[in-house]
């Protein structure tokens, strides 16, 4: 796996490149799945400016980069990628990119999910919500935490 399997951005993420990327990885792809996480400017109707996420550099990618191999022995990927926003992120900006390429889209799909599913509950990650004067730390929810239940061995 290559160095821009999984990396972590303080710039805006460009979707459509990351998405040629992983097309053009190989030449026997069938189906790409992609998911691009975005803030929102509402969360539980309470207004939100911005959101904050922060990380423990080098952890973080390591820790994604471990899910991301878990998915590559679960399903026959040609490639994965994943771009996480950290510091200040906008309403409408994207928080998260994930990509699965594989020859079928089961395996995309299914490959795409799983990391999808850590990255809610489990990635290294703090995120704090911005709006009507206060600051939240967010957690994970039950409904996130059933999702990636699923995927136990």
């Amino acid at each position: 796996m290559n160095s821009e399997t999984v990396r972590i951005s303080h710039s805006p993420i460009d979707t459509a490149a990351e998405t040629r990327a992983v097309a053009e990885a190989a030449s026997n792809i069938g189906a790409v799945v992609t998911f691009s996480g975005i803030c929102r400017a509402d969360e539980k109707g309470a207004q939100i400016s911005a959101l904050h996420l922060e990380h423990y550099p080098g952890m973080a990618e390591q820790e994604i980069e471990s899910h991301v191999e878990e998915a590559r022995k679960r399903w026959p990927l040609f490639a994965a990628r994943v771009v996480h926003r950290v510091g200040r992120i906008m309403p409408g900006e994207t928080i998260v990119f994930v990509a699965t390429a594989s020859a079928h889209r089961e395996a995309a799909f299914a490959a795409a999910e799983f990391i999808m599913d850590y990255l809610k509950t489990s990635a290294p990650f703090w995120k704090k919500t911005e709006g009507g004067g206060k600051e939240i730390w967010v957690d994970a929810n039950e409904k996130d935490e059933r999702a990636a239940a699923r995927w136990q061995k």
